[in-house]
This record gives structure tokens, C-alpha cells and sequence, in this order.
């Protein structure tokens, strides 16, 4: 990136963040402090946000490659949820069901802690908490919505309801809806606007950060960059996706690019017929993950996975543009909504999310190497990275609290394979996604394709 106007053809975000995206200046040689965090984005901001008020007399140093909010958390689809990629029964086998229990009672209080910041700090990130509508399709999807309703019961929780055809239509008017799953705990919101209010906030508080520094390796106390070496009593790692390019980090986390198409503002004729009168999010329950909002100047924006893994995690511009993709999600969301025939798709784009290879999110802090970390969200990360910050707060100022009693506190994520065995795993898996679903479609019956790769897919 040479010029702030390229950050705005980052998304559409990034166009309508109402900021200038002007670099804030780099570091300009060594530098001592007590708290380094590399990336500038959510897990990077809310671990400065929270220590800084904790502590106001820690010197914390943000390093950032780009600018903040440059990667998922600026591009993402604008869910802040109570989602944790690992689902309850694997928290539950590696802890208790009540270990389980706890990390999900938090990713719902994360959700409203994202809000009352916001309101706080007076970042206005067009947020409106409308709840997730997952919609049932097909009669497997409907068994799997009901099999999730009926989990969530016997975990104890109360916040997913599974709703009828007629309920569902009633707000979200798919096609070839048999019911859906809804629960209140998400909000939808502009994340880039998210992103780059909390980066002034944060210097509001006196954290410094240092845009286009690039950090090249991180060490016990240290954070190595092109313009020089910060020393910190504790270094911590917030580079989700991009963390495969730091060195002895290639096979920790993997990039897998998430896409987006937008369409322009839809008078409210269109919306009356959609639905989402409260601007909830929605899904449905396929195999291959589709998302989708109503934006604040009413505009739908509706994103995917599918793109292929680049060998070798490779980040590159060119693999946020994918134009089979991009016209398969314009199709996709059409189908599902007639009444958006003839619109016109204004914006796409894409970027790389993290996902380990167990699947499961984790933060952390070696006390002895005063090395930290945090992601692995597989997408989830809106509200899952300032469950992070908190917790790395606490960790950090040495505090045991129930935060860092937390299951996925200390988890650690075996490595990816080694490629090419990696490459031809993670795209078989892909398309076998999306094969399973047409298999559903046409057999009415559960994808016998899709129980068989999930293993590989965690």
C-alpha cells in the first residue's frame, strides 16, 4: 500500500469508514517499553484499550504492518457474535461441560461488553443488536437446526430458539424456508468503523502505535521490525491470519480467505418484501458458511467461503479477489431473494481469516519467554477477540480471575501439516463443502461426503 486511498478500496468499510486512513507515523528506531502488541486490529486494540485503563502508567507500543484495522477486522462481515469456533462438546471433552458453559456464558456477555465500549467511548459503529437468524432450507438443514436447538437445551443455555416456516419468513422471506434457528446474541456493525475508532481510542489513552512497520520476527522480549527492535517486558501476538509469515510460525495458523459482495442501498419497498426489520444477521444451515447483514444505509452485504487455500499460506492481493467466487455469492443471495433481481452489486471484496487446525480459538501468556498470544477465531472474531483482550489483560497484570479460567486460556492447537499434504487437505475439504450441499439437495438426506471429511476440517 502507497496512499491512504488505496486503504479505502480496501472494502467497503473501509470507503465508508468516515476516516482519512492517513499511516500514523512508523517506529524510527529502537525503542523500550513495557507491553509490545503486534497487529493492529481487534485483538491488538482491545488488549491495548483494556491494559491501558487497568494500568495507565504501562508504556504499550501497538506495531502495525499496514494501518489498523487493514486485515479481517476492518473486511470482516460485520457480525459481532457469541459464536466460539469450537464447538461446546470439544470444550467440554478437553475441560467439563462446565468449563464448556463458562467460555459460552462469556462469549455472550462479550457481545453487550462490545456495545457498552462503544457507547463508552463514543464510537459510533452503526451497531444493532438484532440477534443471528439461521435459516432451514433443505430437510437436512432443518434437522441440523433442530439438532442445535435441542444442544443448546440440553447444555443448558436458553438462547437459541428454533422457529417455524412461518416464523422464520416472517423475518428473513427466503425462498424455500422450513424454519430457522435464532438467538438475540449478535450484533451487526460496520466493522472498519469498529476498528478505527478504537485505534484513536487507545492513543486517547496514551498507547502508541506505529503504522507501516513491518515486524519480521518475534522473540522472548522482543518484536523485530524493518526499522527496529522493541524491547518489552511482554511481547504479545495479535496477527491472526497473517501469522504464518512470521518466522517458526508457518504451519501455526492458516489463512483462508472469507469474500464479500455488497449490494447498493435497497429502497424500503426491497426491504419490506426481505425482512430484517431489526437488521439481525443471517445464515442458513449449509455446509459451506454463508453470512450475511443489513447495513445502517440499508445495503446487503452477504460474504463466503469457498475461495482456495493459497499453498504454502501465501498472503496475497490477488487471493481477496476471486471473481468465480464473487459471481457465486451474487447468485447465491438472488436465489435466495427474487426481489433482488436487477440490483446493483456496488462492492467486493475478501480477506484471510486464522483457523488452526484443531479448529479451536486460544490466548495465552508464557510468563517465562514473556511471550503472549491470541486467535486462531476461524471468522468468529468480532466479540472473540475482546473476550482476548480482557483476558490477556489479566494475564498479563497477573491476575487470576474467570477469564483466565477459561478453556481455551493455555490451549495450544497442533500444527498444520506440512505441505503440499496442507494445500490438497484444506481445498479437498472446501469442495467437498460445497458438494455436500448440492448432495443434500438432491438426496433430501445428510451429506454422507460431509460426515467423511469432517475430520479434516476439525
Amino acid at each position: 500500500m502507497s496512499a491512504p486511498s488505496a486503504y479505502r478500496g480496501l472494502s467497503l468499510w473501509h470507503e465508508t469508514a468516515g476516516d482519512p486512513l492517513v499511516p500514523r507515523p512508523a517506529l524510527a528506531g529502537d525503542v523500550t517499553c513495557d507491553v509490545a502488541i503486534v497487529g493492529a486490529g481487534y485483538t491488538g486494540m482491545w488488549t491495548a484499550y483494556y491494559l491501558a485503563q487497568a494500568r495507565p502508567d504501562l508504556r504499550i507500543v501497538v506495531l502495525e504492518a499496514e494501518t489498523a484495522g487493514f486485515g479481517a477486522s476492518g473486511r470482516n462481515g460485520g457480525w459481532c457474535s457469541a459464536l466460539f469456533p469450537a464447538s461446546f462438546e470439544k470444550l467440554a471433552a478437553m475441560t467439563s461441560s462446565a468449563a464448556a458453559a463458562a467460555q459460552h456464558r462469556a462469549m455472550r456477555a462479550s457481545v453487550d461488553e462490545v456495545i457498552r465500549v462503544a457507547d463508552a467511548e463514543g464510537i459510533d459503529a452503526d451497531l444493532a443488536k438484532g440477534g443471528t437468524l439461521v435459516l432451514a432450507r433443505t430437510r437436512p438443514q432443518l434437522a441440523r437446526a433442530r439438532a442445535e436447538a435441542a444442544a443448546a437445551t440440553a447444555s443448558g443455555a436458553d438462547d437459541v430458539t428454533l422457529l417455524s416456516a412461518a416464523e422464520a419468513r416472517s423475518r428473513l422471506n427466503a425462498t424455500g424456508v422450513l424454519g430457522a434457528t435464532y438467538t438475540p446474541d449478535c450484533a451487526a456493525l460496520h466493522p472498519a468503523k469498529l476498528a478505527r475508532g478504537l485505534a484513536a481510542t487507545v492513543e486517547r489513552y496514551g498507547v502508541t502505535i506505529h503504522e507501516r512497520t513491518r515486524v519480521t520476527a518475534i522473540r522472548p522480549h522482543r518484536a523485530v521490525t524493518e526499522r527496529g527492535t522493541v524491547h518489552a517486558d511482554v511481547v504479545v501476538r495479535a496477527t491472526e491470519g497473517y501469522t504464518a509469515a512470521l518466522p517458526g510460525l508457518s504451519r501455526a495458523v492458516i489463512p483462508v480467505y472469507s469474500l464479500i459482495v455488497a449490494t447498493e442501498p435497497l429502497p424500503s419497498s426491497v426491504w419490506d418484501e426481505i425482512g430484517l426489520a431489526r437488521r439481525e444477521t443471517f445464515s442458513d444451515h449449509r455446509h459451506l458458511i454463508v453470512y450475511g447483514q443489513r447495513t445502517a444505509d440499508d445495503r446487503l452485504v452477504f460474504g463466503g467461503r469457498g475461495a482456495p487455500y493459497p499453498f504454502g499460506s501465501r498472503i496475497a492481493p490477488q487471493h481477496e479477489r476471486n471473481e468465480k467466487v464473487f459471481a457465486k455469492l451474487r447468485t447465491t443471495v438472488v436465489e435466495m431473494f427474487p426481489v433482488l433481481h436487477g440490483t446493483r452489486f456496488t462492492h467486493a471484496w475478501g480477506g484471510p481469516l486464522g483457523i488452526a487446525r484443531d479448529w479451536c480459538a486460544s490466548v495465552g501468556l508464557d510468563t517465562g519467554t514473556g511471550l503472549g498470544w491470541a486467535g486462531g477465531y476461524v471468522g468468529d472474531g468480532v466479540s472473540t477477540t475482546n473476550l482476548a483482550g480482557r483476558t490477556l489483560r489479566d494475564l498479563v497484570l497477573g491476575a487470576s480471575s474467570e477469564l483466565t479460567a477459561l478453556p481455551w486460556v493455555g490451549h495450544r492447537s497442533p500444527d498444520w501439516e506440512p505441505e503440499p499434504l496442507r494445500w490438497l487437505g484444506v481445498n479437498v475439504g472446501l469442495s467437498a463443502m460445497t458438494l455436500a450441499d448440492g448432495e443434500e439437495q438432491l438426496t433430501g438426506r445428510p451429506s454422507l461426503l460431509a460426515r467423511a471429511v469432517a475430520p479434516l476440517l476439525g
